[in-house]
């Protein structure tokens, strides 16, 4: 389960610095990768989606903890 959380933030942290990215610069970074809306670049975005939705779990776990 570690590791799918690890992975989860991580893509959540590439997504955030993306959003950033276009925000403030107008620069979208998995564009300029993987194309403008590539098969590459779609899985990309979507597996960013998966991960924060599942990121949401995390608030019920730092719950139970507290």
């Amino acid at each position: 389960m570690k590791l799918l959380d690890y992975a989860a933030l991580t893509l959540v942290i590439i997504g955030a610095i993306n959003w950033g990215l276009i925000g403030f610069f107008s620069f979208d970074l998995v564009r300029v990768l993987f194309g403008d809306m590539s098969l590459i670049s779609r899985i990309v975005y979507a597996l960013v989606g998966v991960s924060g939705l599942y990121a949401l779990s995390y608030f019920g776990r730092l719950k139970n903890e507290m």
